[in-house]
Parts: structure tokens; sequence; C-alpha cells
């Protein structure tokens, strides 16, 4: 199958680097301000406290997590691709746990989490500003969950989300990003693959921009929504591609809007410059839109496979 958009090739992180098993040489963590080098990520981050520094992480694959309190602070790989966090968690929750006044993400992969409640994410960002660029989630069971901050934004660029999400042992789903009530939640030139239950972009926040990203379910398991909007929002959702694959527990809609609560206004919502399409021997009628809300949306200019109805007020 073949993706025409070629911002659509959002994720470098792709290719599919696999960084040697421990850092080679020197301190794996070393404040770039400083210089100081560290042997556990959170001792730099304790170091680093209330002020503002970029932690650079050196090549290699790390048990370690690290729990944010304060401050703002970059976590930068020092080769992008090559710093791997690996099923280690904090507080039961994420590799990277953040709740300072900011974080930026830059070249990380996280991959393996999980833990007791089955919401284990590579990042869990519960309070501040985040941005995450050039990284890649797989094999968990959440790739990034919120909590609810609505005076702070998430931004997620040119990264990559495989083989997440979850919808078993009776608890609640797990979803490749999971956003709470957050002010806004941007994601752009993004790739959601194969996912293995829930949802690919599930968020609560009131603005929502989602641009230029691919959203490939051809080899998912058991997935539902590639966008949900369960409270409704405003915003934009354009230049996107979509595939619905053949094994979904939900397939009666790509993009759902205000389908739990109507508790932010969807008024003008834009969807448009989409194209959407079924994998490879799957026919199936269906909608591109399913909303339960009363505000007007715009869905425009999108290119919808056969069997693919535009818009269902439900």
């Amino acid at each position: 199958m073949k993706f025409s958009v070629k911002t659509l090739v959002a994720a470098t992180l792709s290719l599919a680097v696999t960084g040697p098993s421990f850092a080679q040489g020197g301190p794996p963590f070393t404040i770039a301000e400083s210089g100081e080098g560290f042997s556990r990520l959170s001792d730099a981050v304790r170091a680093i406290g209330d002020s503002s520094a970029t932690i650079i992480i050196a090549p290699g694959t790390y048990g370690d997590c690290a729990v944010q309190t304060s401050g703002s602070i970059t976590y930068k790989s020092e080769i992008p691709g090559q710093a791997i966090f690996n099923a280690g968690t904090c507080e039961g929750k994420a590799a990277l746990v953040l709740r300072g006044h900011s974080a930026v993400v830059d070249g990380i992969i996280f991959q393996n989490m999980r833990v007791p409640d089955a919401n284990g994410a590579g990042i869990r960002i519960e309070k501040g500003d985040l941005l995450v660029t050039n990284a890649m989630f797989r094999n968990s069971e959440q790739g990034i969950l919120s909590a609810n901050d609505p005076s702070s934004s998430i931004t997620i660029d040119r990264s990559t989300f495989q083989r997440l999400g979850r919808c078993d042992r009776g608890l609640s789903c797990a979803h490749s990003i999971y956003i709470g009530n957050y002010g806004s939640l941007t994601v752009t030139n993004s790739r959601f693959e194969k996912g293995n239950g829930g949802h690919y972009v599930k968020s609560r926040s009131p603005r929502a921009t989602i641009t230029k990203n691919s959203f490939d379910d051809t080899q998912g398991s058991a997935t539902n929504y590639m966008i949900d909007l369960p409270a409704g929002a405003t915003g934009v959702i354009s230049g996107n591609v979509f595939v619905q694959g053949k094994n979904k527990e939900n397939w009666s809609a790509f993009i759902a809007v205000a389908a739990e609560d109507i508790l932010n206004s969807s008024a003008g919502l834009n969807i448009h410059s989409n194209r959407a399409e079924f994998a490879r021997g799957v026919q199936r009628k269906t909608w591109f839109v399913a909303d339960w809300g009363s505000d007007p949306l715009r869905i425009a200019n999108n290119s919808l496979a056969p069997g693919l109805t535009r818009y269902h007020k439900r």
C-alpha cells in the first residue's frame, strides 16, 4: 500500500534502529549545560531541580525511569533512535512521569511498558507543557497517557506509534495516545500502525490539531477508531491518510466526535483534505465521521473509498 503524501513518512524512527544493550563509555546521562554526568536518569533530573536544562542520553538500552516534579527539562538522545528505554517504569506508570513546568522529549525510543493497571506508557504527562519529537513508542500498553491540565499544551511531531493499546482483562481500554483534559493537543507528521486495541488517538482536549499523519490499521488487531474526540473538540483534522484494517473491535467509524460526553464545543471542527480507505481485501460500509454532538462541523474535500459515507449524525 502506498501513501502519496510525502510528509506522512514522518516517522524517521521507523528505521527500526537498535541500540547497544548498554551505554558505551562514560556516564549515560549528562546535563549539557554543566557537563555533569550521572549513572541514573533520576539523579540527573533531581540535579536540575527547578531549573531549565537538557539531559543528553548516550546510546544504549536502559531499564531506567524518572519522575520530574519541577523545572523545564529536555530529554535528548545523543544519537536519534539509539537511546532506548525498555520496560522500566516509575510509580507504576511510565518511563517518564512528568509533572514539572515543561518537558521536551527528542529522539528517544520507548518500548515494552507494562504495569499492573495495564496503562504502562512511555510517557505519563500529568502537568505542564510537553513537546515530543522524532520519538518512537512501541510494544507497550500505551504510548503517551496524560492527566488533566487545562492550562498546558501537548505537541507531538515526527514520531511513530506502533503495536500499542489493549482492551482486555476486563479493564478500561488503553490507546496509542490518550490525552485527558489538556488545553490543546497537536499531532503532526507522525505515524500510527499495528494497534493492539483501543483507539490510535483519543483526546478529551477542547482543541485538537491533527494534521499530516498516517494511520495504517492494516495489521491492527481488535482496534477501534482512528481518532476519538469523546468530549467534543474544535480545531482541524487535515492532510491525514487513514487505512482501516480487517481485524477491528469496532469498525463503525474512522473519526468519532462527542461519543461519550458533550463537554466541549465542536463548532466548526474542520475535517478536510484527508484520504480514507480500507486495507486490501476489506469490503464494508461504514462512516468517515460519526458525530454524537449538536454543533455544526465542517467536513469537506476528503477522498473517501467506496463503502465510506462522509458523515453520520448519531
